[in-house]
């Protein structure tokens, strides 16, 4: 059996797909990914020797692109999902299903493909938040805000619903029309299908029961690295008390870099060494201080056990990967599930959810006095990849 596994977004989308592809391959089945072609998700890839298909453009390319051409939504749509419809179409070729995740227009890509194609097409979140529930209120839209009147989660999932047929429902159609296929009155629903698989550790976001929606439960796709933490840096933590980590992903906006600014002064405050992850921000450092050093891509679940807490911005990754390593953390949530990862590890007693663009030193102090975040961490399933890909191996058999 062979499994496309397409996404377009940042390192938060792609590595679990190559834990998944690896876990399908433990199992005898062939997964390639598609996704945007950066070299530092090429490289992942490469590393865990998945098999790789480029997705329309490179994100970053992607992030300058939305800048200067100024349009909304719907004018992105119109462009990445013919683009992405003819990437994922030629990675699928010879496949037999498409697992599908990442910004809405590339999985309604995805999923338009494996229509025509006559593929299984499975839809994974990497969390709750974007499946429907009676229990949590849909993210809202750009131009679309929620109604603050309104409390009833159904409802406002309705309107979720007439608010992404209005984003991108012209853009989704104009392509399904171009390849013969049928115009959907509502977008949404064939893209998150209605079993969804749903790849989050239910430890640190449990899902609740509800009739709105029916997933698959796997736990996080981990992808297991054993790669050695660089010379310098095992030096650096070899010199000293455990330092704070502090790293925003691949999150490019400004405060970003004023986060990292005042946690580095707040750290410094309270006598603590750094280690500060440069990410897609390229955040640099205030000095040459031998308190500081400054990483790039490290490998994350070597470094987390050995800090004394993890200041980040809440991706899926960084929150399940610190809570396995038992780190106390500090989330400062910059969008969409993010400060609903940081609400639950506050729930956990394992960190703090900051309000704001920036740590504080209050907030600091309160995350390393976080000492259950120890117990949390063996409680973490770490076979999510293997469960979800047996699920997908039992499909395709039945």
């Amino acid at each position: 059996m062979r499994i496309l596994l397409s996404t377009y977004g940042s390192r938060g989308d792609v590595e679990p797909l190559a834990g998944l592809a690896v876990a399908l391959r433990g199992l005898g089945a062939e997964a390639l990914v598609s996704a945007p072609g950066d070299q530092d998700l090429v490289d992942l890839l490469s590393r865990a020797d998945v098999a790789y298909a480029p997705a329309f453009m490179p994100v970053r390319e992607w992030i300058e692109w939305a800048r200067q051409s100024g349009q909304g939504l719907p004018g992105f749509a119109k462009v990445m999902v013919p683009a992405q419809y003819k990437a994922i179409a030629a990675a699928a070729e010879g496949c037999d299903a498409i697992v599908s995740t990442g910004l809405f227009p590339s999985a309604a890509a995805a999923q338009s493909v494996a229509e025509k194609m006559g593929l299984r097409h499975w839809h994974v979140a990497f969390c709750p938040l974007s499946l429907p529930s009676d229990h949590h209120r849909p993210f809202p839209r750009p131009g679309y805000p929620l109604p603050p009147e309104v409390t009833d989660n159904r409802v406002l999932w309705d309107l979720n619903a007439g608010h992404m047929n209005a984003l991108f429902g012209e853009a989704v159609n104009a392509q399904r029309v171009a390849v013969g296929l049928q115009a959907l009155d509502d977008v949404r629903r064939p893209v998150l299908t209605d079993r969804p698989l749903l790849a989050s550790d239910p430890v640190l976001w449990p899902w609740q029961q509800t009739d709105l929606c029916t997933p698959i439960e796997t736990g996080a796709w981990i992808l297991a690295n054993d790669r050695p933490l660089p010379d310098q840096l095992t030096a650096f933590l070899d010199a000293g008390a455990p330092p704070i980590y502090v790293g925003f992903g691949s999150i490019v906006l400004q405060s970003v870099r004023d986060a990292i600014s005042v946690a580095i002064d707040a750290a410094r405050a309270q006598g603590h060494r750094l280690v500060v992850s440069r990410g897609w921000a390229e955040a640099g450092l205030p000095d040459d201080g031998d308190d500081l050093i400054s990483i790039g891509e490290v490998n994350q679940q070597a470094l987390f056990p050995r800090v004394a807490a993890v200041i980040h911005h809440g991706g899926a990754g960084t929150t399940t990967t610190a809570a396995r390593a038992g780190a106390p953390q500090v989330i400062v949530p910059q969008i969409i599930d993010q400060p609903f990862w940081a609400a639950h590890i506050a729930r956990l007693g394992i960190g703090v959810a900051h309000e704001g663009a920036a740590p504080t030193r209050e907030s600091l102090l309160a995350t390393l006095r976080q000492a259950r975040a120890r117990e949390i961490g063996p409680t973490i399933r770490t076979d999510g990849a293997m469960t979800a890909a047996k699920v997908l191996l039992d499909a395709g058999q039945a």
